[in-house]
């Protein structure tokens, strides 16, 4: 059946329900029709529009408060997403379990047009509130949905045509959504499938971040699968099932009410020797499945772990070795790990994407405790509510859901190496007082009693936040900051490199990997790369080439058109006044796509408030000036 008989099957489905006559199930989509009759039911009246009240400016500043962690845990999947919403003229929209809008991007046009049937944040697009509609519906159905055109139960929302999937948590709980929505006029190609990828890789980053030190086992029918975003993945402790990816819940026929319950051995049907890494076996249900298993990190193990862990890939990464072999970034290494080996603590400051961690880890790696610990820890990724457990441990007992024997804390895991606190300017006040302490004293005292732990540690921070400004607007401790800043280096923004061309060839370069050929990327393409302003750094520039390397290994040349439309479309290297205005204009959209909140658009933004604010006064002043 096309597009258009599909359409008419609705609209006539449509008729049938305004004259009162009962649905018939051949007229809709099973899916549809399930939930249009939830709509019945809820007594939605299908010829009035709903009335979406918009939370407050100050209620919604709450909510994106209690959901901060969760919502900068998506944002990579949202950027990521951007380009193809604004060449496909869409918006990407992040909610929470009961679809309350958290975030919003997009091309500016749409979502204008969007706002006017209040797909924007502080809005609650539940299936009570807005009717069928891909981000409700998907809430209430558990899996991924599409809504398109007339298929929304309320006439106005007949607008869009929308892609949502819903995200769950290892415990299987619904933490939102994640939705493409544009105009139902327009091709949508693949957009529920984009959708689905993206929020796999979400689910899967909460599965790593969480499980570090539990024994997981990849699992999947087909090897070729292991690895990617289409495994399942279990975690265990003391041998019991605690957590199971989606993918593994369908594999194993597991519900929520498994965890906890179930053994390893129940659900493989033997034991797995702990030597081996990969393994092979027919399970009680006569399958050959594939396995690779990691076990439980140990404390005293001198390894890496980092809450903010990167998503393997089958596109591989630019070297991050390629960020530090600059010359004067050289330089500034070698006089940093002078400092940390002299006992000073020392802050990396630079834009968002200039490379802040590779920087902290080859300074560690240059350390005299290069060999020892490093435990990288992104205070802006993790849960308020676990942070204080996740840094200073806990008792056995200490809250619900603690572990027996308790944890020691990344802390402790740290003693003897290097602690990394990644955003430090985003740690929760209270938090702020209860680290001064630690570095003070050196020791830690784990939550719900128990003696104080001495540690010895070296510390490395990181922030693109302008830390002072913080502390004039009474957001940071200056205590805390004269204890962490004893030494500042500041990392530069791409653009500043003095000639970008160079680097752009020898990151293409090594993006191919050792004993591949490699032809060196067209020259216009070079100079196009070299003259863009780069406001995301070199993490922009390596998703760029990515992009350019994922086509090459297709067979296909890139060219200029292939670049995203925000570098595609420059004309050279933009003048100041250019540049003012682009930034200017920057500024304005993402206050607009943050519902007038400065803050929200700040963190979006990657600056402080009060940066964002003094701009903003600083543009406004001067249109005024010209139009008088």
């Amino acid at each position: 059946m096309n597009v258009i008989e599909t359409q008419a099957r609705i609209h006539q489905a449509r008729e049938s329900l305004l004259a009162g006559r009962p649905l018939e199930g051949s007229l809709l989509p099973q899916l549809i029709a399930k939930s249009w009759h939830r709509c019945q039911q809820l007594g939605l009246d299908v010829e009035h529009r709903p009335r979406l009240e918009p939370l407050s400016s100050r209620e919604m500043g709450e909510v994106r408060d209690r959901n901060e962690a969760f919502i900068r845990l998506c944002r990579p999947e949202l950027e990521g997403m951007h380009s193809e919403a604004r060449r496909t003229g869409s918006v990407i929209v992040l909610t929470d379990a009961q679809g309350l809008v958290l975030d919003r991007l997009g091309d500016v046009a749409f979502a204008n047009r969007a706002a006017e049937v209040a797909l924007r944040p502080g809005v609650t697009w539940g299936e009570a509130h807005t009717g069928t509609n891909a981000i409700g519906t998907a809430l209430v159905e558990g899996r991924p949905v599409s809504v398109e055109g007339a298929a929304h139960y309320f006439p106005s929302n007949h607008i869009l045509s929308c892609y949502a999937a819903p995200i769950i948590d290892p415990y299987g709980r619904t933490l939102g959504a994640l939705d493409l929505s544009g105009p139902s006029d327009a091709p949508h190609t693949h957009a529920l499938g984009m959708v689905r990828l993206a929020v796999e890789q979400i689910e899967r980053r909460l599965f790593q971040q969480d499980f570090a030190d539990a024994h997981v086992l990849q699992v999947h029918l087909d090897p070729n699968m292991l690895g990617s975003f289409r495994e399942g993945l279990l975690a265990f402790r003391e041998g019991r099932l605690i957590a199971a990816n989606r993918v593994a819940m369908s594999l194993f026929r597991l519900s929520p009410e498994d965890l906890g319950q179930r053994t390893a051995d129940e659900l493989l049907g033997q034991t797995i020797p702990a030597h081996r890494e990969h393994h092979t076996l027919v399970d009680p249900r006569g399958r050959e499945l594939h396995l690779r298993q990691r076990s439980a990190q140990r404390p005293q193990r001198t390894e890496t772990r980092s809450l903010s862990a990167p998503i393997p890939s089958s596109t591989p990464m630019v070297a991050p070795e390629v960020l530090i072999t600059r010359a004067h970034i050289q330089d500034e290494l070698s006089r940093a790990a002078a400092m940390l080996d002299g006992g000073l603590p020392v802050l990396v400051q630079g834009e968002t994407g200039v490379g802040k961690e590779v920087f902290a880890r080859n300074l560690h790696r240059h350390s005299a405790r290069g060999s020892k610990p490093f435990i990288a820890i992104n205070c802006a990724a993790l849960p308020e509510n676990l942070i204080e457990a996740e840094l200073f441990g806990y008792e056995e007992g200490a809250f619900t859901g603690a572990r027996r024997k308790g944890a020691p804390g990344l802390l402790r895991q740290a003693d003897g190496g290097t602690l990394f606190l990644d955003e430090i300017g985003d740690m929760p006040a209270l938090l702020q007082s209860r680290l001064l302490r630690v570095l003070q004293e050196r020791e830690v005292i784990p939550l719900g009693g128990g003696q104080p732990q001495p540690i010895d540690i070296q510390l490395i921070c990181a922030t693109h936040q302008d830390l002072p400004a913080m502390i004039a607007a009474g957001s940071f401790r200056a205590d805390l900051y004269y204890r962490i800043a004893q030494y500042c280096c500041r990392l530069p923004a791409l653009r500043d490199e003095d000639d970008l061309a160079p680097l752009i060839q020898e990151l293409w370069s090594r993006l191919h990997g050792p004993g591949q050929s490699t032809a060196p990327l067209a020259a216009d393409i070079t100079q196009r790369l070299a003259s863009h302003h780069w406001p995301g750094n070199y993490r922009q520039l390596q998703a760029t080439l990515r992009r350019l390397y994922i086509l090459s290994s297709h067979g296909h040349t890139p060219r200029l058109t292939d670049l995203p439309p925000e570098i595609g479309t420059d004309t050279g290297p933009e003048q100041p006044a250019d540049l003012r205005r682009h930034t200017d204009q920057r500024m304005r959209e993402a206050v607009a796509e943050a519902g007038g909140n400065i803050s929200a658009a700040a963190r979006r933004l990657g600056i402080n408030r009060s940066t964002l604010y003094r701009r903003i006064l600083h543009a406004e002043a001067s249109g005024s000036s010209k139009d008088s």
